[in-house]
This record gives structure tokens, C-alpha cells and sequence, in this order.
């Protein structure tokens, strides 16, 4: 007898354990996974570490918390585990255990929080990154004096850019920095000083020197820069003045090269790879301006340093790929229509998570050629028991911004089995030089639409990453006036072809909440929106965002400077008031990437035009990736308003925006465009 199952549910996100990072082994061929779950009572997370043979031959938990377990890294040889936690209280620290299990040791102990670490080679010791703190009055200066102690009233004086980042708030209160850590001991030195934050760091194989990314002094910090120094923390030499962002650095097995992710520009968000030759110090990229690095952390070099393994960001999936080192030769070795999450590799595999809405996250290996893969953990059996959601890679036809038409692809997802034309969700990534990204945690809403007979589109269009330089790049400048009408295309073609009625809703986060509210000013397609987190005025968010200052001339194609006029003119806020789509805004309330004052904007306008339904939800609390990594409380919440609103009103037919109030205003507010026809690398990802 037949048994239906289970629908997905919004509840179902406290059931979700999620692999969100991870580290090998190659010796005994062991992977350590960090795996989070949901404290349901205490309305937060359990993050606890894992260890699986990638031989599928046994998985044994190694710690259980209480709190954070996080950063996993095995020894030289995989005798031993170290890790951060926050278990005895206060601000995460070092902690070690052995690999066949048992109690955990705290090793030294830092006044501030330790961010990485990384075993030394030969072993007997970590370098690890840790917060100093400063006193922001001295603007940078040293002091020989300790910091005096700060009370959550003391005034946050703002004597450089960036002095705010979102999730940690104020900045200039403390330093990162680099110290060496004796892992019998706990003694450890400090090995770099300065006003500047050290991002990244990797160490030589001979354990004689460290390789890592800071931020510039001065003014404008939000650049990073290579340098190198030895393993007692002195001769500090910068190695990269040409870029503007450096991500993860690693050293070739003999020393020379320094390989890393990053990128020229200002705000270019496809990071590429490049090869530091440390004999000559010359800098060149590896492979070409189609190869977007996935993820920064993902590099990785073969033992006999002939290659580097990394994911790989393609056509809106992730690869992993090998390339030939100094040759530049591209082999792809894993190549399938999903995206990958945590990745790392050993001798005889490769390690990785996977990002599918078909798919909970669990770990899975290959060997290092790619074949044989096989799911390795069983976190998520709830998964199995619920209705099949089907994701698909769909391309459509649409106008590419210039007279011509263009194909672009997106995700399809529905029910297994779905017939007929059904209410359709146009969910809009973020970005936009980003892509639709697959993650259950932050897209539950999907699989509960879905259950419910929906489809949803996730598409690509115009502006995102992994197509290649000129296709992102494209939609600077033209913010909306691009990428709408592809999706409008898409959204038409799945019309004709009996798969979508005329119950479209639309929503997206940060730009694609961007997007989402612009079409609510120039379309009536859509009968309901949800905009999250948006730019929804693009001058002020020049000013309030922690990026805007160096984004956005980019957002607008002005760059170096800011064209207040065109950013005026390609805000949704300029055009919200003659939207007649029922609108649902949610922000985080200490958002400080797309800040409240985007979404209170659009809301207090679109309220005071007119009758038209809109609710404005904050979070207290909140960031900018409240729908992913809020409090569970608050994911619960917002998926449910969302599905709640886009339901409700997908039943009533849209109303047409209201025309320009004058001629006269709209012809006052036409910017100047002469240098917006010419691409400029996209803003950083959102």
C-alpha cells in the first residue's frame, strides 16, 4: 500500500544539519567536518565537529560542545585535532584533542577571540589569527599603554573607511592579528603589529615563513594586500600593490609560488586566480578571465606541487577543477548540475558537501579523479521521508540590453511529478555579481512553495557571475533596465509552455531585493513582493552601507566617481511610489551591508502613495544574512511571511503601475549617460 509523505514545512529548518566547513587528513585519509545544528530551546546553534574515513568505513563525533565547535584542523600526519570553541565561556579559543577521541585541552589563552589557525608543518606548533584590542582615540598610532577598557557607551569615533562591517558592527576598537601558539605549552608571541587586519595567512612547508592577506593602513582600509614574513614574525615585505583585494594564500610544496584568489578592482566580485613567483616576485593570473574561483578557500596544491585542485564557479554550478602550474592548464574533474559547499582534499580523495534543492547537506567523496562518489554521511535521514522536490537547468531566450537577444539559464524547481500550469515564485539572487545559490538553510521557502504546488525560478540572467567577464559586467550602469525584462522573458516562456499561470509573485535579497522592488515600479506582472534587505536607494546607500563607498560608483559606472544623478535614477525608491504590487519588506534591524533606512525608504513611500498593501517586518538583532543564519526563531519567522504574503496575493489580480506624476519630473531626473555605456566591473557580492 502506497503512504504519501510528508510535505516540506517551514519547521522543517530546525530539523536541517548543515556541513559548513571542513578539513583533511591525507595520511589516514580522514576528513573533519563541522557540522551546525539548531538549539531549538535556546533559539541559536550547536555547531559540533565530525570525523568520516573517506572510505565510507566510519564516522565517530568528536566533540558534542557545549556552544561553538568550529574550525577543524588535523596535524601534520593526523595525530591530532584542533579547534575553536567558546565552551568555557567568553570568546572562542584553542583547543586540542586526539584523533582516536577523547577529552579535549584548551591550549594558552588569548585576551580577544581567535579567529584561524593553522598547524606549523613540523607540528609542534600553531600560527593562529586573534583580535588585539586598541584604542581607536590613538587613530592608528601605536602605544606601549594597554587599551583603557570600553563601556557599550563609549563613543565610536570613525577615522577611517571601512569603521563598520556587517555581523560584527564597530571596527576600530580592536586589530587582528598574527601570533605563534606552542602547542605543549600554550606559550605564544605575537608576530605582526600595525593598524591593519590580517584576513588570511597560509605557512611554508619548511615552516620558515607565512604568507598573508592585511588590509591597507590609513584612510581607505577595505583593500587587501600579500605580503610575507618569516616564521619569528619579523622582515614583514608587501609582495602585491596592483590589486585590490587578496583572499587565501598557499604555498607551493617547495616554496615557491604563492598561489591566491583575488582581484583588481574595486568591487569586482569574480575573483580570479593568480601565481606569485616568489623567486622574481612577479604576479600573473593563472588561466583566463573565465575562470571564477568558487571559493578562496577552496585551493589546494598536490603534493608534487605540479597543480592546484579548487571549485570552480560554472554556468551558475560549481566544478572541481585541477590546473597545471606554471602552464595554466584547465582539467575538470568533477563536473555535475549542483553547487559544492565545504571542500578539501587528501592523496586518494576528494571531500565535499553539496548544495542541491533536491539534496540535504551531507558529505560526500570521490576519488581523486573524480570517479566513484558516494555519499558519506547520513546527518539528515528526516530528508528522505519528505516529497520529492525536482530541480532542473532551464534556458530561455531573452533581450540582452542592446537591440539582440541572448540565451540564459536558470533553475526550475517544482514538485516531483508536477503537471500543469501552476502559481510561479521568481526568487531574484543577490549579487548581482553572484548566482542562485542552492542552500536549504536560507531558500526553505522553496521546497514549502513547491510542496504546495508552486514552481519556483531561480534564473541567472543578466549581471551574474560564472558567465564570463562581459556578460557580468554588462549590467553595470543599467541596474534593472537589463535584467528585469530577461526575467519578465523567462518568466513569459514558462507561460506559453503551460507551466506557469498568472499567479507570479516575485522576491530576492540584498540586489535581488533590489530587483525585486524595482519591478514593482515598472511591471505589472508580478501580484505580490518580497523584498529583503535591499539597495533600495543607491545614493544613500553610498553612504550607510560598510561597502557602499567603494561599491557603488561601480553599481553606477562612474567609478572613481559617484554619479548621484544615474543613482538616483536607478533606485527602486525613485519609482516605488507608482507601484500598485502589494509589497512585503523584511530587514535586519543592525543590517549594516544594505542597512534598515533601504527598506524604511521604499516602505514609508509605497505606504504614504496610496492604498496599496505593504508591512515592513524588522528584526531585532538581525544582520544582513538574517534568512540563512539568524536566529531560528527569525528564519522561521520570515519564511513563513513569506510564503503568507505570496500566497495571499497571488489569488488577486496585479494592478499596472501608475505613469511618471510629470514629463517635467521624470525629465529632470535623467542622468547624464555617456560613461555608463562603457562596462565596469561589477560591485562585490552581496
Amino acid at each position: 500500500m502506497n503512504t504519501m509523505r510528508p510535505s516540506f514545512s517551514v519547521h522543517d529548518l530546525y530539523l536541517h544539519q548543515k556541513i559548513t566547513e571542513l578539513h583533511c587528513a591525507s595520511g589516514p585519509d580522514l576528513v573533519a567536518c563541522t557540522v551546525r545544528s539548531v538549539d531549538r530551546e535556546q533559539d541559536g546553534y550547536v555547531s559540533c565537529i565530525w570525523a568520516y574515513a573517506l572510505d565510507g568505513s566510519g564516522a565517530r563525533q568528536m566533540t558534542r560542545g557545549p556552544g561553538l565547535d568550529q574550525s577543524p584542523r588535523w596535524s601534520p600526519g593526523g595525530e591530532r585535532l584542533a579547534f575553536l570553541s567558546g565552551r568555557a565561556g567568553g570568546s572562542p579559543q584553542v583547543y586540542s584533542m586526539p584523533r582516536d577521541g577523547g577529552e579535549a585541552r584548551q591550549i594558552g589563552r588569548f585576551d580577544e577571540s581567535v579567529t584561524q589557525l593553522r598547524w606549523m608543518p613540523h607540528g609542534r606548533a600553531l600560527v593562529v589569527c586573534s583580535a588585539v584590542r586598541v584604542d581607536p582615540e590613538l587613530r592608528g598610532r601605536p602605544s606601549s599603554a594597554p587599551p583603557p577598557e570600553r563601556k557599550p557607551s563609549a563613543p565610536e569615533i570613525a577615522w577611517r573607511l571601512p569603521y563598520k562591517e556587517d555581523g560584527i558592527g564597530y571596527l576600530l576598537q580592536r586589530q587582528i592579528h598574527l601570533f605563534s601558539l606552542d602547542a605543549e605549552s600554550g606559550e605564544h608571541t605575537q608576530l605582526s603589529r600595525g593598524a591593519f587586519d590580517v584576513m588570511a595567512f597560509d605557512i611554508s612547508a619548511d615552516s620558515d615563513k607565512i604568507a598573508y592577506s592585511r588590509s591597507r593602513e590609513g584612510r581607505f582600509a577595505h583593500a587587501t594586500d600579500l605580503w610575507v614574513c618569516d616564521i619569528e614574525g619579523r622582515e614583514h615585505r608587501q609582495l602585491t600593490r596592483e590589486h585590490a583585494i587578496v583572499m587565501q594564500p598557499v604555498w607551493s610544496p617547495d616554496g615557491r609560488f604563492i598561489a591566491f584568489s583575488g582581484a583588481r578592482e574595486d568591487g569586482d566580485a569574480e575573483p580570479k586566480l593568480w601565481l606569485l613567483d616568489t623567486t622574481t616576485d612577479e604576479v600573473r593570473m593563472l588561466g583566463d578571465d573565465s575562470l571564477d574561483v568558487a571559493d578562496p578557500e577552496s585551493l589546494h596544491w598536490t603534493r608534487d606541487g605540479a597543480a592546484i585542485v579548487f571549485v570552480r564557479a560554472w554556468r551558475g554550478c560549481h566544478q572541481v577543477v585541477s590546473i597545471a602550474v606554471p602552464s595554466g592548464e584547465l582539467t575538470v574533474i568533477v563536473d555535475r548540475q549542483r553547487q559544492l559547499g565545504a571542500f578539501g582534499i587528501t592523496d586518494r580523495h576528494l571531500a565535499y558537501s553539496i548544495e542541491h534543492p533536491s539534496l540535504p547537506s551531507e558529505l560526500w567523496s570521490s576519488a581523486a579523479d573524480g570517479r566513484n562518489e558516494r555519499q558519506v554521511s547520513d546527518l539528515n535521514a528526516w530528508w528522505k521521508e519528505r516529497s520529492p522536490i525536482e530541480a532542473e537547468i532551464r534556458s530561455f531566450e531573452v533581450p540582452d540590453g542592446r537591440g539582440g537577444t541572448e540565451t540564459i539559464e536558470g533553475w526550475l524547481l517544482h514538485a516531483q511529478g508536477a503537471e500543469g500550469p501552476r502559481p510561479l515564485l521568481d526568487d531574484m539572487h543577490g549579487g548581482p555579481a553572484s548566482y542562485a545559490l542552492l542552500d536549504f538553510d536560507t531558500n526553505v521557502f522553496w521546497q514549502v512553495l513547491c510542496a504546495r504546488g508552486w514552481s519556483v525560478l531561480a534564473l541567472n540572467a543578466v549581471g551574474s557571475s560564472s558567465y564570463g567577464r562581459e556578460f557580468c559586467q554588462r549590467l553595470a550602469g543599467h541596474w534593472g533596465e537589463y535584467d528585469l525584462p530577461q526575467h519578465i522573458a523567462a518568466i513569459e516562456q514558462l507561460q506559453r509552455e503551460g507551466i506557469a499561470d498568472d499567479r507570479v509573485v516575485s522576491s530576492g535579497k540584498s540586489y535581488g531585493g533590489y530587483l525585486s522592488a524595482w519591478a514593482t515600479g515598472h511591471t505589472s506582472l508580478f501580484r505580490a513582493a518580497v523584498v529583503m534587505a535591499p539597495v533600495g536607494n543607491i545614493e544613500t546607500h553610498y553612504g550607510t552601507s560598510d561597502g557602499g563607498y567603494y561599491a557603488d560608483p561601480y553599481y553606477v559606472a562612474s567609478a572613481p566617481r559617484f554619479d548621484r544623478a544615474l543613482a538616483r535614477a536607478l533606485s527602486p525608491l525613485h519609482h516605488i511610489e507608482k507601484s500598485r504590487t502589494p509589497t512585503l519588506f523584511l530587514q535586519g534591524k543592525e543590517d549594516e551591508r544594505c542597512p534598515k533606512c533601504q527598506s524604511e525608504e521604499l516602505f514609508v513611500s509605497l505606504a504614504r502613495a496610496g492604498d496599496t498593501p505593504t508591512e515592513l517586518i524588522l528584526y531585532p538583532g538581525e544582520y544582513h544574512g538574517f534568512l540563512g543564519t539568524g536566529a531560528p526563531s527569525c528564519r522561521e519567522d520570515a519564511a513563513t511571511r513569506i510564503v503568507d504574503w505570496l500566497v495571499r496575493y497571488s489569488d488577486q489580480p496585479s494592478e499596472p503601475p501608475e505613469p511618471a506624476r510629470s514629463e517635467e519630473a521624470a525629465g529632470q531626473a535623467e542622468p547624464n549617460r555617456e560613461r555608463a555605456e562603457e562596462p565596469e566591473p561589477s560591485f562585490a557580492q552581496k
